[in-house]
C-alpha cells in the first residue's frame, strides 16, 4: 500500500478511543511555543513515554468519536505534524480541531468504517498496521478493506497541497501580484 499520488498519505498507525481532548494531545503548559518539532516532544505526554514513542513511529492517528475536543488550540494539530503524523482518521472530530488540522496542512478525515476495521486490532495508544488516505479520491485503505468518505472540496485540497492555510494564502497573493504585474505592462 505505498503512496503513488500527491493526495495519498499514510503508513503505520496508532489507535486512540473516543473524546481525545486537546489537553491530552498537547498539554496547555507547552502552548508558549508554536514550533511543531518542539511541540511534538510533548504530544500525548499525559499518556506516558511509550505512547509518545509509538506516536513518533506512526504516520496516521486513528481515533473514535470527537477527536480534538476541548480547547481551540491550533498546536493540537501542529504538534502531530511535528511528530511526523500525516493524517488523522476518526469516527468524528471536534469541528475546531478539523479546521485547525486543514489550516496547518494535516489531513483529517471522518471514516467510521475504516476506524472500526483497524481499531478493533489494537488497544488505546497501540499500533495497528497501516492505513492510507487518498483525500482526492475519498478513500481510506487498511488491511480490512477500502472505505470511502466524501472527498475534500477543491478549496480544502488546495490548502493541503500548499502545506496549510498560511502557505496557501502566500501563494495566492504571489499569483495575484504576478498577474497584476503582467497586466500593468
Amino acid at each position: 500500500m505505498q503512496s503513488d499520488s500527491p493526495h495519498r498519505v499514510g503508513g503505520t498507525t496508532i489507535v486512540f478511543g473516543d473524546d481525545v481532548n486537546t489537553d491530552v494531545v498537547i498539554p496547555g503548559r507547552y502552548l508558549v511555543s508554536i514550533d511543531p518539532a518542539e511541540l511534538a516532544e510533548h504530544a500525548f505526554e499525559p499518556l506516558g513515554p511509550e505512547v509518545q514513542r509509538r506516536l513518533r513511529a506512526s504516520r496516521v492517528v486513528v481515533a473514535g468519536r470527537n477527536f480534538g475536543c476541548g480547547s481551540a488550540r491550533e498546536q493540537a494539530a501542529s504538534c502531530l505534524i511535528g511528530a511526523g503524523v500525516k493524517a488523522v482518521v476518526a469516527v468524528s472530530f471536534s469541528r475546531v480541531f478539523f479546521r485547525n488540522a486543514i489550516n496547518t496542512g494535516l489531513v483529517a478525515v471522518e471514516c467510521p468504517g475504516a476506524v472500526q476495521a483497524l481499531g478493533a486490532a489494537a488497544g488505546e495508544g497501540e499500533p495497528a498496521g497501516e492505513m492510507w488516505v487518498d483525500y482526492d479520491a475519498g478513500t481510506v485503505e487498511t488491511a480490512g478493506g477500502t472505505f470511502t468518505f466524501a472527498p475534500y472540496p477543491q478549496g480544502l485540497r488546495d490548502i493541503l497541497e500548499d502545506g496549510g492555510l498560511i502557505p496557501h494564502l502566500m501563494r495566492s497573493f504571489q499569483q495575484a501580484d504576478a498577474a497584476e504585474e503582467g497586466t500593468a505592462r
